[in-house]
């Protein structure tokens, strides 16, 4: 993918998910002089964080009404940003826009949800917009290289680590998930369906149930992008919620790879994890 960062127009569409960053990507617009456009998706987008911004309401399913709005406010740069519960298609209610294109819509759902993204976006470039990553639009945001947080990974931690970005690798190109958590060169948990805040809270009640028999303050939850994964979309992300669940795992920290994972919130997150003496470790691409 080659960067837009140097040719990014205002304003910039951001089509919001749930969660934290669609706000911080907003923010990072703003104060870089680019007015932020949110198009909030209905049953996910938080509706009083949104109100800070200039937004329109759109549903998963409302493509011809979501680009006649984009094209109203001149937003040729689109970007994916927050979570979303992947719908079933026959919970999708469709406008004329969308069954125009309805084949490369269901064509789209059949596969991961980095398929799903891609497929969704490239039908929104034929129409003439432009998907855009957060490396083009909001770079600081990102996770930086090194240790960001006081405590430091042990050799053994270190070591998982390792472990876990070899996993990730091998379970890449199914499309399934991308973390890990590895306690002393054990794989207990991948991340599904559930998603980072489910697996660290499945690997909690493994601790609780005995099945887990290393000591607390051991194990790593790794997170990194699947391989080949188009790095506009669905880009790995961490926060204060996350060294959370890691604490209440028992793990020593968590590492994910600097320039391709969200750090959202970064300050909160920093200061959870010095609270629960946790590291937390941007790893080189």
């Amino acid at each position: 993918m080659i960067s837009a960062a140097s040719d990014i127009s205002s304003p910039v569409g951001v089509i919001a998910g749930g969660g934290a960053m669609p706000f911080a990507v907003a923010e990072s617009l703003s104060q870089r002089g680019i007015a932020p456009v949110l198009f909030a998706l209905r049953g996910a987008c938080d509706p009083v964080r949104v109100g800070r911004f200039r937004h329109h309401w759109i549903s998963v399913g409302q493509l011809g009404r979501a680009t006649k709005l984009f094209r109203s406010e001149g937003c040729r740069d689109l970007i994916f940003i927050g979570t979303l519960l992947r719908p079933a298609l026959s919970e999708i209610r469709l406008d004329w826009g969308t069954i125009r294109v309805l084949g490369r819509v269901w064509a789209a759902f059949r596969g991961g949800d980095d398929h799903l993204l891609s497929g969704i976006g490239r039908i929104l470039e034929q129409d003439g917009f432009r998907m855009v990553g957060i490396r083009d639009v909001a770079p600081d945001i990102l996770m930086p290289e090194g240790n960001i947080a006081r405590a430091m990974p042990d050799p053994a931690a270190v070591a998982d680590i390792a472990k876990g970005r070899q996993v990730l690798g091998a379970l890449g190109p199914f499309d399934i998930g991308q973390a890990v958590v590895v306690i002393d060169g054990h794989v207990v948990a991948v991340e599904d369906i559930e998603g980072t805040d489910g697996l660290l809270a499945r690997v909690a009640r493994l601790r609780e149930a005995g099945r887990i028999r290393a000591k607390s303050g051991r194990g790593v939850l790794v997170k990194a992008p699947k391989s080949g994964q188009d790095l506009r979309f669905d880009l790995p992300a961490v926060g204060a919620k996350t060294i959370e669940g890691a604490a209440r795992a028992g793990l020593a920290g968590i590492a994910v790879i600097a320039g391709h994972t969200i750090a959202a919130e970064a300050q909160a997150m920093i200061e959870a994890a010095d609270s629960a003496g946790l590291f937390i470790q941007g790893l080189p691409a």
